[in-house]
């Protein structure tokens, strides 16, 4: 007997539903197989795929916003019109279909020629941009450098043996065993070629020439400029405690970090992770998927504690504890004898792997070696442009005015290093973009996302809906009763409205 495949959820829309039936915002059904989402925005009616282009999540459940729709689960956006990726972490288009309205009845038939993305006309920008940096920011430039319709070189300079690649999974699902590798490239290989992008891996660059307009490779190359865009990202920090060169002992930044720790862990019975925040708690969620049994040492009291606050920070605890986990907190390892790792307080932890996740530091120094102005990072104006004109920056090096929480900030985010890029892009093409997007990031947690929108390196108060330890909340960060973030567990629109609020606040 043959498989019968499960039909696609709603009515079928190709044979009409009544405009009656379609009240709210988005309607979710399907045309044969294909699962397609109604869409209203104003008087207008919309009808795209039903899954982000990012992680397949459901547009269905998202926010509609003007012309857009933004994804539930990681805050993407997509044109309603066009079906194009308008803001990371989504980088490909979704479909769009064409609307037909009979009487009272909507259709949805055919879907359409995909349009191409609305590009304002480059401002007589030709020449050679060079960007040095192989991460989400250069990426990002560089994808929409060529989305924009730009015509001139692109030259792309990477330190990196690999070509660009998805970094949030190297810590989460690729880790833990349930995403495999060839979801992790951001292209295909014959994206660069064919976009006529020259990706240049394992290069190092040594300097920049501000007056020449030219950078100086480790191999003696000179590569000369028209517009440079600074993406250097971030490295990890590495402890200065004796044992820490071992070949079992590993940070967790590249796609070969990555790799290597999975080889480790295959036969591993423990493993010790140094550092209680983000990287160190998605990899100890992945070592235990992986059925490695998992201690982490950290300085702090709580993990997490200084971005989260205390309850979110003890959930988290209590949430890796009941899988497994073993904390040393307010301990640090003093150094790894073989594969015992020492603890400052006494004892020792026996790991087949160590995982060092205490940080990273932003790559300044081709910056300041080029005599760019450095404020705890490279300083940038709201079009990401540095104290050099014709050389922008962007992603994690990058400390820019950000007109909501009303400071100079920098930020470690992988979807704000992405939409820096986009932004750097189009204002290398003159089209004079402030960079605006409200931060975002997420972590995962076992089968618990939390999603955070904003920035708040300080706050007198957080204020609590829904609970926390029933995994449905939504928390607020404040300072003098200015909401400058929220983190959320499973309330998704939430989030999202959260977001659309605080970029409205900037206008006030």
């Amino acid at each position: 007997m043959a498989d019968q495949q499960t039909p696609p959820a709603g009515p079928d829309l190709s044979k009409g539903i009544p405009l009656s039936k379609f009240a709210g915002e988005t309607l979710l059904g399907h045309v044969g197989n294909d699962e397609v989402v109604l869409v209203r925005s104003g008087s207008e009616i919309f009808a795209i795929g039903a899954h982000c282009s990012h992680y397949h999540g459901p547009l269905a459940e998202g926010l509609v916003t003007g012309e857009g729709i933004r994804c539930p689960w990681h805050h993407a956006c997509f044109d309603l019109r066009t079906g194009e990726a308008t803001r990371a972490p989504a980088l490909n288009p979704i479909a769009v279909w064409k609307v037909e309205q009979e009487d009272d009845r909507i259709f949805v038939r055919e879907k359409r020629e995909q349009p191409r993305p609305q590009a304002k006309p480059a401002t007589d920008v030709l020449g050679q941009i060079v960007i040095v940096g192989g991460g989400a920011a250069g990426f990002a430039a560089a994808e929409m450098l060529r989305r924009q319709d730009y015509r001139g070189s692109i030259v792309m300079l990477s330190n990196e043996a690999a070509a660009p690649v998805d970094r949030p999974n190297l810590s989460k699902d690729y880790l833990a065993g349930s995403a495999p590798e060839d979801w992790l490239p951001l292209r295909p290989d014959d994206f660069y070629a064919e976009a006529k992008i020259d990706l240049r891996l394992n290069t190092e660059v040594t300097s920049i020439d501000i007056n020449a307009r030219h950078v100086v490779t480790a191999g003696g190359e000179t590569i000369p400029y028209d517009r440079l865009l600074l993406a250097t990202g971030a490295e990890p920090v590495r402890l200065p405690i004796p044992g820490v060169d071992q070949p079992h002992v590993h940070v967790l930044r590249s796609l070969a970090d990555s790799r290597a720790i999975i080889a480790l862990a295959d036969g591993a019975q423990r493993a010790a992770v140094i550092g209680a925040s983000f990287i160190g708690l998605e990899a100890a969620a992945s070592l235990r998927a992986r059925n490695v049994e998992v201690h982490v040492v950290g300085l702090e009291q709580r993990p997490m504690e200084r971005v989260l606050g205390p309850e979110l920070g003890d959930f988290v605890r209590a949430l890796h504890e009941e899988h497994g986990v073993i904390f040393h907190l307010g301990d640090t390892v003093t150094a790894i004898d073989g594969k015992r790792a020492m603890l400052k307080s006494g004892g020792a932890i026996e790991a087949d792997i160590v995982v060092v996740g205490v940080g990273v530091r932003p790559r300044l120094g081709l910056a300041e070696k080029a005599g760019l102005a450095i404020d705890r990072g490279v300083a940038v104006d709201a079009y990401l442009e540095t104290s050099v004109p014709g050389i922008y920056a962007a992603g994690d090096i990058a400390r820019w005015p950000d007109p909501h929480s009303r400071g100079n900030i920098r930020v470690e985010h992988w979807v704000v290093a992405e939409r820096q890029g986009q932004t750097a892009a189009r204002n290398m093409l003159g089209q004079r973009e402030p960079f605006d997007a409200v931060p975002f990031f997420w972590s995962q947690h076992y089968d618990v996302p939390i999603n955070y929108a904003g920035h708040a390196e300080k706050w007198d108060e957080i204020t609590v809906d829904g609970n926390i330890a029933g995994r449905d909340c939504l928390l607020q960060y404040k300072r003098n009763g200015r909401v400058l973030a929220v983190a959320s567990i499973y309330r998704d629109v939430a989030s999202l409205k959260a977001e659309v609020a605080m970029e409205k606040a900037m206008l006030l």
